[in-house]
């Protein structure tokens, strides 16, 4: 149900570009390419109109917020000109469809010290990394843990669906968005007229800004390996390795129908905030099509890549083999990408295994009855996924 609000998301660019350039104090928002993202999401809230009006007010918070973060970053990568050297040695990504324990392997790899995941809350406000024992006292730390904080008190279950902290290894959603060419846009909402321009393009230009973000925070820490995660480079393999052409990419892997009934739910709970009423089996089938498509596509790009470069700067992980030995899967894929885990490496990643067994975070319960899609219907639109990769049914 759409708002009956007077105003239009494609009549406030220039006011929300104003109100950042206030913020910031400084007016240049770098590689004007932003705009084209920009505008496809102004075009696609009016045009689909599914946000409430809490959903519309919330849906405009985050076009300013990220637009200050832009303007921000892009006055840090000034300042930093001399220390941002692009110096990124075979970086490590990891991705593959959602739901398929990639944050789980994210979180466990990002507890060695000879690797550098990219923080939450450098995430959200990209600068050097300054020293580990500064970083609860800096006013952006506190600020990305009270947003989770809240995140989590408005729906308590999302925690178990996907447990986030501002010190914890984060997503490259947050540098993604800084050219407005992001999942996050539809997730939160049913924005049909932004996901076909988004799904179905190139955003090379989002890659090389993913890559000055991060060049920017390995400024504090630049003798570091890079580790970075995101299920949705699997829908842009070939912008991804044109921008960072040595990176080594772990592909995580489980039964389809496991992945759509954990998203749907999660997806769920973020869609609430911002439209209603909200569709499960809408956004089921919605989904299904989505990642079907990015894992064809990703199969696309990994076949030219392997027939240009081989086949080694790619390691495949199925989700039952990693929650049998995280341990053993991580010696796996270092000993694939030419990482040594040290001995104090592998005791920290012992520890972390230990302590989330303890909590138990991330043990999201649904039931059968919950989703709406039958197995055979998503067999069927996963066929070439499975075939490709002989992925077996769970139990």
């Amino acid at each position: 149900m759409g708002s009956d609000a007077a105003w239009r998301f494609a009549d406030i660019a220039q006011e929300l570009h104003e109100t950042a350039v206030a913020a910031v104090g400084w007016d240049d928002f770098g590689d004007p390419s932003y705009l084209v993202g920009l505008r496809a999401l102004l075009h696609a809230y009016d045009e689909d109109d599914r946000l409430t009006d809490n959903g519309r007010l919330a849906a405009r918070y985050d076009l300013q917020s990220v637009l200050i973060r832009r303007l921000r970053s892009e006055k840090l990568l000034r300042e930093h000109a001399d220390g941002v050297r692009g110096e990124l040695r075979r970086p490590i990504f990891i991705t593959g469809l959602v739901r398929t324990g990639s944050t789980a392997l994210h979180y466990l790899m990002g507890q060695d010290p000879d690797l550098q995941p990219l923080p939450h809350w450098l995430a959200e406000n990209p600068m050097p990394v300054p020293p580990r024992h500064t970083w609860e006292s800096h006013p952006n730390f506190q600020r990305t843990a009270k947003r989770l904080q809240g995140l989590f008190a408005e729906d308590p279950s999302r925690a178990a669906m996907h447990f986030m902290g501002a010190d914890l290894p984060e997503e490259c959603g947050h540098l993604l968005a800084q050219n407005f060419t992001d999942d996050r846009y539809i997730v939160s909402t049913t924005l049909p007229t932004y996901a076909r321009w988004y799904e179905n393009g190139e955003h090379r230009e989002t890659y090389v800004r993913h890559r000055r973000l991060v060049e920017l925070i390995a400024a504090g820490a630049p003798h570091r390996r890079w580790l970075l995660k995101y299920p949705v480079h699997l829908r842009q393999l070939p912008s991804l390795l044109a921008v960072y052409p040595d990176a080594c990419i772990v592909q995580t892997h489980r039964d389809p129908l496991a992945v759509l009934r954990s998203y749907t739910n999660l997806v769920a709970s973020y869609r609430k905030t911002f439209e209603e009423p909200i569709d499960r089996a809408a956004i089921a089938r919605e989904q299904m099509e989505s990642w079907a498509g990015a894992a064809e596509r990703g199969i696309a790009a990994r076949a030219s890549a392997v027939a240009s470069s081989g086949a080694a700067r790619f390691f495949d992980l199925a989700f039952d083999d990693f929650t049998r030995d995280p341990l053993g899967s991580v010696r796996r894929i270092c000993g694939a990408f030419d990482h040594e885990l040290s001995d104090s490496g592998a005791a920290a990643l012992a520890a972390w295994i230990e302590q989330d067994s303890a909590a138990g975070q991330g043990r999201h319960q649904y039931r059968d009855r919950e989703f709406p899609l039958r197995r055979e219907e998503v067999t069927e639109r996963f066929a070439a996924y499975i075939d490709h990769f002989g992925i077996e049914a769970a139990g």
